[in-house]
């Protein structure tokens, strides 16, 4: 079996930008508020005519064109998503048609916020095992589309976006640049983030959420470093799901990885869910933040409660 890494990475947003101050004229809010207890503050949403597959194109496409290989290079599209518009059909086979991506194997994964890790990690899995030469990956959401816009609890959090990353062989002689992924799920807790019903809007109980991701998920990103062969002092950038600025400082001080090497793309992304680990690596890659060739931690979670964790090699 060969190893396997991350050639290349692309993120999009919607051009619509919505801060505090405009989400104060709906719900009782303020920008303090917002800011103080998730930290964010502004977020993309899509226009009403823009879909999950026009976001994953958009990422995709970027993703691909770094990678420097025609669309007949891939051979499988996974798109990870929790928000699309119908359940059939899915949306990896319309972004790869759009592409130019000639008859890949393609579906959807639904483990909402996790769903880019559990996706990286069968994307890696498949190239390993000789299924697959060359895939895409994306995590793409509508999540506006699913929300109550008179609760405060959850219309201040979530936000819409894709990213995307392709993943190929390792070179000859070259250890995998994707680590094991440690994955897992409390189903015991998944009522805690649910929609209810075709036309539900999205549900959570932000502080049994909060308890659960700022005690029980430090341990599974030490053990995806730890499978890896690295060490939280080895990482060189941290970037878990874009959920909750405080969430994800309080894993990073777990963790020891200093603020400097973590992902913040929430203060002016939002919540993305699926989309958010590749969006935070697209901008830290545009932003000149990530180091080549050295070792990142990505921590996903959320809904299911599901959750997953791997140590990739920066391209």
């Amino acid at each position: 079996m060969s190893g396997s890494r991350v050639v290349a990475f692309g993120g999009y947003q919607p051009d619509k930008v919505v801060t505090n101050d405009d989400l104060a004229k709906i719900v009782d809010t303020t920008d303090e508020w917002i800011r103080s207890r998730v930290g964010i503050e502004s977020r993309r949403i899509a226009a009403d005519d823009e879909t999950v597959a026009d976001m994953a194109t958009a990422a995709g496409g970027k993703a691909l064109a770094a990678s420097g290989l025609p669309p007949s290079g891939i051979d499988l599209v996974i798109v990870a998503t929790c928000s699309p518009e119908v359940p059939l059909p899915n949306v990896a086979a319309t972004v790869a048609h759009r592409l130019g991506i000639a008859a890949p194997g393609a579906y959807d994964l639904n483990a909402a916020c996790a769903g880019f890790c559990y996706a990286l990690g069968t994307a890696s899995d498949a190239v390993r095992a000789g299924s697959a030469r060359n895939v895409l990956v994306v995590g793409a959401e509508k999540m506006s589309s699913w929300m109550d816009w008179t609760d405060r609890s959850t219309c201040i959090i979530f936000a819409d976006g894709a990213g995307a990353a392709v993943v190929g062989p390792a070179g000859d002689g070259e250890p995998s640049g994707i680590g094991p992924v440690v994955w897992g799920s409390a189903g015991d807790l998944a009522e805690k983030i649910t929609v209810t019903g075709r036309n539900g809007a999205i549900t959570q109980e932000g502080q049994a959420v909060f308890r659960w991701a700022t005690t029980a998920l430090h341990p599974v990103a030490l053990e995806a470093c730890a499978r890896a062969g690295v060490t939280p002092a080895d990482i060189s950038a941290f970037i878990p799901h874009q959920a909750n600025l405080r969430i994800i400082e309080a894993i990073a001080r777990r963790l020891g990885i200093p603020r400097e090497r973590l992902a913040d793309d929430i203060v002016h992304a939002g919540n993305t869910s699926s989309a958010s680990i590749p969006l935070a690596l697209s901008r830290m890659a545009e932003q000149g933040r990530l180091q080549p060739g050295t070792p990142a931690l990505l921590l996903g979670f959320g809904a299911g409660l599901s959750y997953a964790a791997q140590v990739i090699t920066l391209p």
